[in-house]
C-alpha cells in the first residue's frame, strides 16, 4: 500500500523522525527510515533504536508513531501517479485484486478509502491478519488464499526490499516500484523488473511476461 498505491512515504519519514526526536535518539544514518520500509512498526523498533525492545514497549512506541503519522497524513495524501487508472483497468478486465500491507487495518481502510481505492480491492490483508511481517511471505500467501488463486499466478507490486523478498518467497512474481529504493536495489532483492509509477502501464505488458 504505502509507496505503491499511496504516496505516503514523506509522512512516514516525518513521523519516524518525530518519534526519534521525542525519544532523544539520533539515527545512525541519514536514510534511517529505509530500515522501516515494508515492516510493521513494532518490528522496526529494535532496528531503529539499535537495541532489544520488549513487546509491550514496541507496541507502545508503534502506537505513538501511528498517532504522529496520522497528524502528518491529515495534511493530505495523494495516490502514486497513474495508480487510479491502472487499478480501474484491472477492475474492468476482471483481474482479482488484493492489498497485502504491514499497516494496521484502521490506517489501511482510512488511506485507501480517502483515495477512493478501497472499493476496488476484493481482499485487504493487514498487520492484524498475520503473525509475522515481511519479509515473511505470510501476508501475500494469505491474500492469495482469500482471493482463491494459487501463489504462482500472482504478481506483487512492491516498493520495499523486504516486500520483494516476501513475494518471491511466496512463489510470486514481483515488480519493484522505485518510490523508496533504486532499480538496482529492487532487482537485487528479486524483482523481475521495476517501474517508477503506474503512468501508462498496461496490465497486458505485465501479464504476458
Amino acid at each position: 500500500m504505502d509507496g505503491v498505491l499511496v504516496d505516503s512515504g514523506a509522512h512516514h519519514r516525518h513521523a519516524w523522525r518525530a518519534l526519534l526526536d521525542e525519544l532523544g535518539v539520533e539515527p545512525a544514518q541519514a536514510d534511517f527510515w529505509r530500515l522501516t520500509i515494508g515492516r510493521p512498526a513494532e518490528e522496526a523498533m529494535p532496528l531503529l533504536l539499535g537495541r532489544r525492545v520488549s513487546p509491550p514497549e514496541a507496541r507502545r512506541l508503534a502506537q505513538r508513531k501511528r498517532v504522529l503519522y496520522s497528524g502528518f497524513a491529515a495534511r493530505g495524501i495523494e495516490p502514486v501517479p497513474g495508480v487510479t487508472a491502472f487499478v480501474g483497468a484491472l477492475v474492468r478486465d476482471g483481474v482479482p485484486r488484493g492489498v497485502g500491507t504491514s499497516a494496521s487495518r484502521e490506517d489501511a481502510e482510512a488511506l485507501l478509502g480517502a483515495l477512493g481505492l478501497r472499493r476496488h480491492f476484493d481482499v485487504l490483508v493487514t498487520a492484524e491478519d498475520v503473525k509475522l511481517g515481511k519479509p515473511s511471505p505470510e501476508v501475500y500467501l494469505e491474500a492469495a488464499r482469500r482471493l482463491g488463486v494459487p501463489p504462482a499466478v500472482c504478481v506483487v507490486f512492491e516498493d520495499s526490499l523486504v516486500g520483494v523478498e516476501a513475494a518471491r518467497t511466496a512463489g510470486m512474481r514481483a515488480v519493484g516500484v522505485t518510490t523508496a529504493h533504486t532499480d538496482a536495489e529492487l532487482l537485487g532483492a528479486g524483482a523481475e523488473t521495476t517501474i517508477a509509477d503506474f503512468e501508462g502501464l498496461e496490465w497486458s505488458s505485465i501479464a504476458r511476461r
